[in-house]
């Protein structure tokens, strides 16, 4: 199952990739609306949970980073009033440190071994591999996005528009960190390789799943694929689009890539 975060523009409140889509987020800030986002309300976990515990099912929650969103925190209260009428309830919640893709591919990784009938505890051991080892890298098109959402200052988002300077930010203990920055378009992207490259030494990376995302800016998302296949040998990607919650900071035109420090086992 999945719990949907909230996309706000003054009253209006929608759920993520559900009532509102990526495009339809990225058209209207183009146009100059500011959007914001909130948590999954404890609530909503209370009645999911509780279902969950009616069925006496074995539950891990996988949450989005507690750096960038009180969801995490959230579903521990719940699950705290959840157990008090049910205490036996087996849920585990745990706190990925992680967001967009790199959250989608540890998500996804637990629900194929889930499917394959793996324990508990199997998940978690690999889960735990990939909260270890999952990279985050990526770039945003516009400073004006970060500006508004407290990441830089105006006047850095003044000169790097004017000098075209491109961040490069990465996530690192579950908060989003800058790390370079570099200027012009075709320097990030071999910018961003380097990183790769430098932090996949023990990685046989030929043989990972890259995932790449990209906040309305398909183009330039088959172009770092390709830029990825040539130089690593990669053959397995995901490509999709940065979905609402974390489109509404960074803003359109921003792309990223995630990739294993190391392959699991």
């Amino acid at each position: 199952d999945r719990l949907s975060l909230i996309v706000t523009k003054g009253e209006e409140q929608y759920l993520d990739s559900v009532t509102i889509s990526a495009k339809t987020v990225y058209d209207r800030m183009r146009k100059g609306e500011v959007f914001s986002t909130s948590q999954i309300p404890p609530g909503t976990f209370f009645e999911k949970f509780e279902e969950y515990a009616r069925n006496k099912e074995t539950v891990i929650y996988l949450a989005f980073s507690s750096e960038l969103s009180g969801t995490y925190q959230a579903a521990v209260f719940a699950k705290e009033q959840i157990q008090e009428e049910y205490p036996d309830f087996d849920l585990t919640i745990v706190d990925t440190k992680a967001a967009s893709l790199g959250f989608g591919l540890i998500v996804l990784e637990a629900a194929r071994l889930a499917q394959e009938g793996k324990t508990k505890e199997e998940i978690l051991e690999v889960v735990d591999f990939y909260l270890d080892n999952i990279q985050h890298v990526f770039t945003v098109d516009n400073l004006e996005y970060l500006y508004r959402g407290g990441r830089v200052t105006k006047t850095a988002a003044f000169v790097g528009g004017l000098l075209n300077i491109k961040p490069i930010l990465n996530v690192e203990d579950g908060k989003l960190v800058p790390i370079e920055k570099v200027r012009g378009e075709k320097q990030v992207y071999k910018a961003m390789l380097d990183i790769m490259e430098a932090r996949t030494k023990e990685a046989d990376l030929p043989n990972q799943l890259v995932g790449i995302s990209h906040a309305d800016n398909y183009e330039n998302a088959l172009r770092l694929k390709n830029m990825i296949t040539e130089r690593f040998g990669v053959k397995d990607f995901m490509i999709n689009d940065i979905g609402p919650t974390i489109g509404a900071h960074v803003g359109p035109g921003t792309l990223a890539i995630f990739f294993m420090k190391k392959n699991y086992k």
